[in-house]
C-alpha cells in the first residue's frame, strides 16, 4: 500500500487552497503513489560501492577557446551607422525627461 492516500491528497489540497473533485483526488493519490514507489526502488539501488554522479557519462567543454580575433576600430564600426554623435551610436530616446 502506498504512503500517499486519498485523505493525504485532500489534506494537502486543502492546505494549498486547491479545490479538487473526488475523481481528481483518487487519480492524484494513485499517481503520487506510483511516484513514491519509483523513488523507493531507485533508493534501494544506492549502495556504498557506487559513487554519486551528477551525469552518467563524462562531460567535456564543447565551446571553442576564447581567442581574440580581428576587431573593428570605432571608426569602422560607426561607418555604417545611420546616426552617430561623439563617437557613439545615436538612437532615438525611449525615456523622455521632463
Amino acid at each position: 500500500m502506498s504512503e500517499i492516500n486519498r485523505e493525504t491528497v485532500a489534506h494537502l489540497a486543502q492546505l494549498a487552497h486547491i479545490e479538487m473533485t473526488d475523481s481528481e483526488l483518487d487519480a492524484l493519490a494513485s499517481e503520487l503513489g506510483v511516484i513514491v514507489k519509483s523513488v523507493a526502488s531507485v533508493s534501494q539501488a544506492v549502495s556504498e560501492d557506487i559513487p554519486a554522479t551528477s551525469h552518467p557519462i563524462p562531460l567535456k567543454n564543447v565551446f571553442r577557446e576564447d581567442v581574440v580575433g580581428q576587431t573593428l576600430s570605432a571608426e569602422e564600426a560607426l561607418s555604417g551607422a545611420p546616426d552617430q554623435a561623439d563617437g557613439k551610436f545615436k538612437v532615438p530616446a525611449i525615456l523622455v525627461e521632463e
